[in-house]
């Protein structure tokens, strides 16, 4: 469905008074410096590390109880998805927390490109 036609002007007319504004501060800062990136970096973001994934029927699904291994698509020794809100970022080796041995950690192996797959 395309844009109304007023689209581009409602934009324009929104860009010219955020940057009216910023001026009216004294401050015309753009998104990656100064206080806008500070602002930015204090987002949160769930990171999770994916060891893998399952797929299976509803039937099998419900039949599943305490003890049951469910077997998941990547092996032992192949690296981790490391996953920051539902797009991966890179893939590590899972490791033991030296500090804390109860824990677990992620050396990173890879840091995946912009155009990183999505987790699904």
């Amino acid at each position: 469905m395309a844009p109304p036609d007023d689209f581009d002007k409602d934009t324009a007319q929104d860009e010219a008074l955020f940057s009216k504004a910023l001026k009216d501060n004294g401050k015309e800062e753009t998104i990656g410096t100064g206080q806008g990136l500070e602002s930015v970096m204090r987002i949160p973001v769930l990171l999770q590390v994916v060891l893998g994934s399952a797929s299976m029927p509803v039937a099998n699904l419900m039949k599943l109880g305490r003890g049951a291994i469910v077997p998941l698509d990547h092996r032992v020794g192949e690296p981790v998805d490391v996953v920051v809100n539902g797009r991966i970022i890179a893939r590590g080796e899972v490791m033991v927390v030296e500090e804390d041995n109860s824990r677990f950690g992620v050396t990173l192996t890879e840091i995946v490109g912009p155009g990183g797959a999505d987790h699904n």
